[in-house]
């Protein structure tokens, strides 16, 4: 049978074999994921006309650790994490991408900023799929919106429409959206910061689960230095576009607030951070 102008190959074939169409191409994805990304800097800098806001970083991250960033308001910290996702580019040095071996690696970066920028005419779970691009078949998309939502606790928002939500619960769309492609690395601009007291604190539990379970890599950029300290492996402070501090939290997961140890780091990094150290 000829096939029309305004038909697909794939009408003509049966539920079964659609299925194992979309199977196939899931498998292929499913292998095509990136392991966590590792980053290595080197005398990175950034200008905007007469105004240089990196001035030489130098910065080894392994492959799934959890680094924050921390400093005062221009002391450029947003500006790396638009570079590190390629949001924008360097005026000077060089940014590597590498695995656990050193090998040069495809990042498949993503990025979770402070507002959820959901799209309000798409339902919560069609919102999340926007994460996966062009070309994916809706089916394949579904499902794996579906499992990213159920990895932030909103499986029983997924038809829901953006507006009902409340503001936690769209930081959390906004955050499955970021994972559902399964990034090496994810780049977090404040993503806690709009939110009430008692639900910033369940996120940042929930960010620790996803990041354990996941894998990747992930920087986070707060101007909450308990925050930094909760969440993090190590903590960048940075000052005047150079790196200040740079402070391992040697404390399991998971952790307490108000543990005094943390609380004793805090200090430290506060004291950096307002010149006092």
């Amino acid at each position: 049978m000829p096939i029309g102008p305004y038909q697909s190959p794939l009408a003509f074939i049966s539920d079964a074999e659609l299925d194992a169409h979309h199977a196939s191409q899931l498998v292929e994805y499913q292998e095509a994921s990136p392991q966590p990304a590792g980053l290595k800097l080197r005398g990175v800098e950034k200008r905007f006309g007469d105004n240089q806001v990196l001035r030489g970083i130098d910065l080894d991250v392994p492959a799934g650790q959890f680094v924050a960033i921390v400093g005062k308001s221009g002391c450029g910290k947003s500006t790396l994490l638009r570079l590190l996702v390629g949001l924008d580019e360097p005026t000077g040095g060089r940014i590597d991408f590498v695995d656990d071996a050193g090998r040069a690696v495809e990042p498949n970066s993503r990025i979770v900023f402070q507002e959820p920028r959901l799209l309000p005419w798409f339902s919560v779970v069609d919102n999340v799929a926007v994460g996966l691009g062009d070309g994916v078949p809706k089916a394949f998309g579904r499902r794996e919106a579906e499992r990213a939502l159920a990895g932030v606790q909103l499986s029983e928002k997924a038809k829901d429409w953006p507006s009902k939500l409340s503001g936690g619960q769209r930081q959390r769309v906004a955050l499955a959206r970021a994972l559902v492609s399964r990034p090496g690395l994810l780049a977090l601009d404040e993503p806690l910061g709009a939110l009430d007291a008692l639900t910033r604190l369940g996120m940042q539990d929930l960010v620790t689960d996803v990041w354990r379970e996941l894998g990747f890599t992930a920087v986070l950029v707060t101007h909450d230095v308990a925050e930094a300290v909760h969440l993090a492996d190590r903590v960048i402070v940075l000052d005047e576009g150079r790196i200040s501090l740079d402070l391992e939290i040697p404390r399991d997961r998971p952790r307490r607030h108000g543990d005094p140890a943390l609380a004793e780091i805090e200090g430290k990094l506060l004291d950096t951070i307002l010149g006092k150290a």
